[in-house]
């Protein structure tokens, strides 16, 4: 993601949030710092996404390129619910899995219940 999209994500938050100190106090931080996050932030552009493609560094299986769709929760104002997922068949797809089974171990072992590998189907 570029420092543009990224500066125009962060307005649109200053936007829904004007009083957050927190958020305020790191825009102050970020402007104050760096000259290209200052100019970026100077063109006030402001950016919502509803669906696109985001990258993730995860530790256990490194890059993910995920696709999502993002949808404004009606009954609560200001949330949002975004969902991710891959195309079945890619190495991302394949990686989710990977981590999902791995969850699955780990919660099962937690709690005593028999692992997804140790369950018999019929």
């Amino acid at each position: 993601m570029s420092l543009n999209t990224t500066v125009s994500l962060l307005r649109t938050e200053a936007g829904r949030a004007p009083h957050d100190s927190e958020l305020t106090g790191l825009i102050g931080e970020l402007v104050t710092r760096s000259e290209e996050f200052r100019t970026a932030w100077a063109k006030h552009n402001v950016r919502l996404h509803h669906t696109g493609r985001k990258s993730f560094r995860h530790p256990a299986v490194g890059v993910l390129t995920l696709d999502f769709d993002a949808m404004e929760l009606p009954a609560r104002p200001g949330l949002t619910l975004t969902a991710y997922s891959a195309a079945p068949g890619t190495p991302d797809h394949d990686a989710l899995r990977l981590l999902a089974t791995w969850t699955a171990t780990a919660q099962a072992r937690r709690t005593g219940d028999p692992a997804p590998s140790d369950q018999q189907e019929g």
